[in-house]
């Protein structure tokens, strides 16, 4: 599995909040097995968008959707919690 490169407003906002480290550890575990325990890897409603997320930290997730079978975008990173 392949992550895009991200968008440079995501960047700026892993940047601000100290993700960095984070996210390059998750985004390893998830292009070796997107299945990975620690990734806590979900579809998010409803169902039929086929947009998921990835764990990061306890507190923040990665938004992304499949371009193709080994492919994915992340379309945003946010704080689960707001």
């Amino acid at each position: 599995m392949r992550i895009l490169p991200l968008h440079p407003e995501l960047v700026e906002y892993l940047q601000q909040r100290g993700l960095e480290r984070k996210f390059a550890k998750q985004k390893s575990f998830f292009e070796y097995n997107p299945s990975h325990s620690g990734l806590e890897t979900e579809l998010l409603e409803p169902r039929h968008l086929r947009i998921w997320s990835f764990r990061i930290d306890r507190k923040y997730r990665a938004i992304f959707i499949f371009r193709d079978k080994e492919m994915v975008e992340i379309i945003d990173v946010n704080n689960h919690y707001q």
